[in-house]
């Protein structure tokens, strides 16, 4: 398969309709999950995928050191490759990663103020410009919405498409009308797409719980696949059902 056709093939097609690079306006994602159940392996594919159309992504892990992060990324896209049989793989792989800077933060250093201040540094300096950026490991349960709110005044003033991770707790079932879980039902109005990930039966399930594209909502139903944590319909599954890297 050639790189074009595994972007119109992506099952995130339903959640991200582009197929080109970033175009205006900007917009934040977040994806809600209990520890262990994917989020980063959803942030990795969103990345993946915004990689594959052309874009830069700035991927901030709060709390998670280079070498994991990185390895996310080489996991995720062997196996996408592999699943979709994709021509060329190792030319891909150079091509994306050119595109792509992982910036570290211990989850005790981070804040929106440094996060501006390092960004404005690679800008100032010429040494990358993202389009879009992923932050994961983002503390909701202590952030004050005058926080998230800066950071939401990031992406728009930068133009980025910005994909979040948040925690939910296991034992406090609390929920808003769109059924956002605490603590992240604060902030729900901040977000044009949130997603819950959800373990059943037969995988990992994606519930849109808000889409700035109503009409894409809903066409397919997602699924984290347990083996890979490849994104998929119920109708396609990654074929190797091995997952042999060990990742949470």
């Amino acid at each position: 398969m050639l790189k074009k056709d595994l972007i119109l093939k992506n099952p995130l097609r339903a959640l991200e309709p582009e197929t080109g690079p970033n175009a205006a306006p900007s917009r934040m994602g977040l994806v809600i999950a209990r520890r262990g159940v994917g989020k980063t392996a959803m942030l990795v594919q969103f990345a993946l995928d915004s990689l594959l159309r052309g874009n830069r992504v700035l991927h901030v892990s709060i709390g998670q050191k280079l070498e994991k992060t990185k390895a996310w990324y080489e996991d995720l896209f062997e196996d996408l490759s592999r699943s979709y049989r994709l021509d060329h793989a190792g030319q891909v792989h150079d091509e994306i990663a050119r595109n792509r800077l992982i910036m570290t933060f211990k989850a005790t250093a981070f804040s929106g103020p440094k996060l501006e201040e390092r960004l404005n540094d690679l800008l100032y300096q010429d040494i990358f410009r993202p389009e879009c950026m992923v932050i994961d490991g983002y503390d909701f349960e202590s952030a004050t919405r005058p926080q998230v709110q800066d950071l939401l005044d990031l992406t728009q003033a930068m133009s980025l498409h910005t994909w979040f991770s948040a925690v939910r707790h296991r034992e406090d079932p609390r929920t808003s009308e769109l059924g956002v879980p605490v603590p992240c039902d604060k902030f729900e109005d901040l977000f044009d797409t949130i997603l819950l990930l959800d373990p059943e039966e037969k995988g990992i399930a994606l519930r849109t719980l808000k889409d700035e594209f109503s009409d894409a909502a809903g066409k397919r139903k997602l699924i984290l696949d347990p083996a890979t944590f490849l994104v998929s319909t119920l109708d396609h599954q990654s074929p190797d059902k091995t997952n042999e890297s060990g990742r949470q």
